[in-house]
């Protein structure tokens, strides 16, 4: 009879704890696993464009500027990963986006950028006030380029994906290209 009510308790107690492990709601906050904290900005024709707009795509949230060599270097890698899964299949959404939070100043070196480089994707955003941007701030970014990643709930993924990795995380997620 002991054994049988150690059994019990035990069963009971393993049940506790993954009820209280299954409730704990997602956070909002930097870290994968968490909620990608909004960002509403205005685009370069000044409409304001929300992330949370975008919620239903996987989105890579790309933080770079004009001014910075890095990241005009890595532009080509962004544009070619856009043209690539911008048509593709993905098992849980809708498709790819990218939404792009400029740290500029100077509204025509940005749009000459977008330009030059031709980042032909309509989510582009900025507060042109450089490194004191709402955006860097709220998502702590220290260095550009610097991106993260995030699924079709708005939940990251991955973070500062450069090269090849960006192409391999995203071909994870992919249903078919």
């Amino acid at each position: 009879m002991k054994t049988l009510k150690f059994i019990i308790l035990s069963f009971i107690i393993c049940i506790s704890n993954f009820e209280a492990q299954t409730i704990e709601p997602v956070k909002v906050g930097l870290n994968i696993g968490n909620i990608a904290p909004e960002l509403d900005f205005q685009n370069p024709q000044g409409e304001n464009i929300k992330l949370s707009s975008l919620k239903g795509h996987i989105v890579l949230i790309d933080f770079w500027a004009s001014w910075c060599g890095p990241c005009r270097r890595e532009n080509p890698n962004i544009a070619a990963a856009y043209d690539k899964y911008s048509k593709s299949k993905f098992k849980n959404a809708k498709g790819f986006k990218i939404y792009s939070v400029s740290l500029d100043k100077n509204k025509s070196a940005w749009e000459n950028a977008i330009l030059q480089d031709k980042l032909i994707w309509k989510d582009h955003v900025s507060d042109l006030r450089g490194w004191s941007s709402e955006g860097a701030t709220i998502y702590g970014v220290r260095g550009i380029p610097y991106n993260f990643l995030i699924d079709s709930n708005g939940i990251i993924i991955s973070k500062n994906l450069r090269g090849i990795a960006l192409h391999q995380q995203i071909d994870k997620l992919v249903k078919s290209l």
